[in-house]
């Protein structure tokens, strides 16, 4: 019997593409990535007003056209309305699964994966504890064995640091860097070691500047974003994890190895990033970073997995 294909909605954003992506690999789909790019006006939208959305993909979308997939994933407002599109297109067989809340009314979806701190409810919706997400022990343990050579002679403990970047809730800029940097400064001073940093497409040139110079008396090593991302084997051969508040996806990621997750960043207020880290912190799996390295354990996050196989139950698949 052949695997159900599954489109995978594209728009190039990458964390939103880890989902889709991570989701449809736990269903066993395969996998073919469908690129959407929206025109204006649409793409200024909300979904609910988009018109003919088959017929109004801006330059760069791949076709969208019979033969209609068993399945079509996406994550985001950018592809929602052509998920919809997608299923009536196909007189209703093409299952339409959906990633995060989609701000639209829930009917039109087989199946909606979305995050508690989302807040959506429906007999349709199954909810998870921060994002779902490709990592796997398989990808993390040849990322693992690549990697490995290129950091044995380094100092231990190995503090992996993963940054994200600014957003509306926080900033991660020069003076946010300085602050990291004093902590894992206070880190190495008491521990020993090495810190490894990745910085991601949105972190602030400034705040990877600042760390470069304040780390440089320091066994650092920070990716220079050109050679291929160590983001997996930081994950994989870090004894300890540090993590900006700004990403649901990578505090996520970090929790599914089982190793200490520090957040860098929290403010203790309010809002839905807020109520993600509060709810990981309750589960066991993060502690605010303040410089002090303490080892504790936990149950490893696997929500893409537990997720991936209530809806095969669902499915009946």
């Amino acid at each position: 019997m052949s695997r159900r294909i599954a489109w995978v909605l594209s728009n190039d954003i990458v964390g939103m593409d880890n989902q889709s992506f991570g989701m449809a690999e736990a269903l066993g789909l395969e996998c073919v990535k469908k690129r959407i790019v929206p025109a204006a006006p649409w793409k200024y939208l909300p979904p609910s007003l988009w018109l003919s959305p088959l017929k109004f993909l801006g330059e760069g979308s791949d076709p969208l056209q019979p033969p209609w997939p068993d399945a079509v994933i996406g994550t985001g407002r950018l592809n929602v309305a052509v998920s919809v599109a997608i299923k009536r297109a196909s007189g209703g067989r093409t299952l339409n699964i959906r990633i995060q809340n989609p701000q639209i009314d829930l009917r039109q979806f087989d199946v909606i994966v979305a995050p508690e701190h989302d807040q959506c409810r429906g007999d349709n919706v199954l909810e998870s504890l921060g994002a779902v997400n490709r990592v796997t022990q398989v990808r993390l343990d040849a990322a693992a064995l690549k990697f490995t050579p290129q950091f044995a002679d380094l100092p231990r403990p190995l503090i992996g640091v993963l940054l994200g970047g600014s957003n509306k809730r926080y900033s991660i800029d020069a003076a946010f860097a300085h602050d990291l940097a004093d902590k894992l400064i206070l880190a190495l001073q008491q521990q020993g070691g090495s810190v490894l940093i990745t910085p991601s497409r949105r972190t602030d040139a400034a705040a990877v500047a600042v760390l470069r110079e304040r780390l440089a008396p320091y066994s650092a090593v920070i990716w220079d974003g050109v050679s291929e991302n160590p983001y997996f084997a930081y994950l994989a051969l870090a004894d300890y994890l540090v993590v900006t508040a700004d990403s649901v996806n990578m505090a996520s990621e970090a929790s599914f190895t089982g190793k200490p997750v520090f957040v860098a960043g929290l403010t203790g207020g309010k809002g839905k990033f807020e109520d993600f880290h509060r709810s990981l912190q309750a589960r066991g799996c993060t502690r605010p970073f303040t410089g002090e390295l303490t080892h504790w354990q936990y149950e490893p996050l696997d929500e893409t997995r537990r997720v991936a196989n209530e809806i095969k139950h669902r499915l009946g698949w």
